[in-house]
């Protein structure tokens, strides 16, 4: 069924529903909405209503229980043409700005502050990941010699986001013969896409495979997808656990199982957040319950945006209950996806 042809009254008490059920996490009663909304409906009419939206499969009745819940596509109603307009207040605002003015300028600080300010405002699981290098576009190599058989490799994208990784190379070789290749590699490498770099640098470079050289190109062909990769999961910053486990929907340990896999295996989270990404990048997404695939998240709702820095994105978001607050923590997401992307930005 279209929600858009719902009956005025009928969104009227979806809407108080879910409101009633977000602050009590109990089922919800026509009595309960008689007396708590001033609708003009007698306890009746509001139970009959109620009943309507119950075979439109917008509301559940547990079977111990004289009340109402939302059902998943309830949910997907509400925050689709019901819920309050997303506004951040300002006291809300004033946290983020002073936190992520404070940050540190290391980027990997300021995702850690981001983090648990979101799982502050939102009372939920927050999540942010490390800006996807798959589409950054090399700005320059250095190398740096630790030792006669070990070399750091710093990468820096046109973002001002840095990466560095130590190789080892199977001879030794001279700090004259590293800034050589370090200026070959530049020359041949620079403005193109990680992606492209991984599928033509032995193209690029097979020329420069003398005696002389060999030991270095050596190591970066067979490095080339460790450099040129982003595949690490500890780049993706998780808080709040505690939030989940607080909530009355999960005094049954077996249903929060997908939330303490989620947290012990951040690989989860990136393929997750991957999945979830919005079409647009102004935009935000929304996936409750049965919309996710894994059936071990069908008990949570989930809210993320990317965030952009440069030519490169990361994702930040929250998962939780479906009985959310959807209005605030939208505006939360929003919001500090925002001004993540500014304080990014300004360190470039």
């Amino acid at each position: 069924m279209d929600e858009y042809q719902l009956k005025d009254r009928e969104k009227a008490i979806l809407r108080f529903v879910i409101h009633q059920f977000i602050l009590t996490a109990n089922p919800v009663g026509s009595r309960n909405v008689s007396k708590k909304f001033d609708l003009g409906l007698s306890p009746a009419s509001i139970r009959n209503v109620m009943a309507d939206l119950e075979e439109m499969g917008l509301l559940g009745h547990p079977h111990t229980s004289a009340g109402r819940t939302p059902t998943d596509k309830g949910y997907r109603v509400y925050v689709d043409s019901l819920m309050d307009p997303p506004l951040i207040d300002d006291k809300a605002k004033q946290i983020v700005d002073m936190s992520l003015f404070s940050a540190q300028t290391d980027t990997e600080d300021l995702l850690r502050i981001t983090s648990a300010i979101l799982s502050e405002l939102t009372n939920q699981l927050a999540m942010v990941t490390y800006p996807k290098f798959e589409m950054a576009v090399l700005e320059r190599i250095q190398i740096v010699q630790l030792s006669s058989t070990r070399i750091l490799v710093v990468v820096s994208v046109h973002s001002g986001l840095i990466r560095t990784i130590t190789l080892e190379i199977d001879a030794e070789v001279k700090e004259q013969h590293i800034l050589s290749i370090q200026q070959i590699l530049n020359e041949r490498l620079s403005g193109l896409r990680f992606s492209e770099i991984r599928t033509s640098i032995e193209e690029r470079i097979r020329d420069v495979s003398t005696e002389t050289y060999r030991p270095i190109i050596r190591v970066f062909l067979d490095s080339v997808d460790k450099i040129f990769t982003d595949t690490s999961s500890e780049k993706t910053i998780i808080a709040g656990t505690k939030n989940i486990l607080n909530q009355p929907e999960f005094e049954n340990h077996e249903k929060f199982q997908g939330i303490i896999e989620l947290v012990e295996n951040k690989d989860i989270v990136i393929h997750i957040l991957d999945k979830n990404k919005p079409a647009d990048q102004k935009d935000f997404m929304i996936k409750i319950g049965e919309e996710h695939k894994d059936e071990k998240f069908t008990e949570y709702s989930m809210i993320t945006k990317e965030y952009k820095v440069g030519d490169l994105t990361g994702t930040l978001g929250i998962m939780g209950p479906k009985r959310m607050d959807y209005s605030k923590i939208v505006a939360a997401v929003v919001y500090i996806a925002e001004q993540l992307s500014q304080e990014l930005t300004k360190q470039r």
